[in-house]
């Protein structure tokens, strides 16, 4: 199981690709150059925190996948 449910804020994403440097296996850019989630498990989940803090806008949200707190970014 996941250890982070990810959302992406497509209005916030600029495109950037940080995330697709950073993790790879869970990210990738679309037609429209917002990033997308190919596989929550594809990264470890210290990887995939480093994309989403990685991002210049704050655009990857992260969740616990069990609790449903929010992890990143911090309020």
């Amino acid at each position: 199981m996941a250890k982070y449910r990810i959302e992406i804020d497509r209005d916030a994403c600029v495109g950037d690709g940080l995330c697709v440097d950073e993790a790879p296996g869970t990210f990738e850019m679309d037609d429209e150059e917002i990033a997308v989630v190919i596989n929550p498990e594809g990264d470890d989940p210290e990887t995939i925190l480093a994309a989403a803090e990685a991002c210049p806008s704050e655009a990857i949200i992260l969740y616990d996948a069990v609790t449903g707190a929010k992890v990143w970014p911090e309020d």
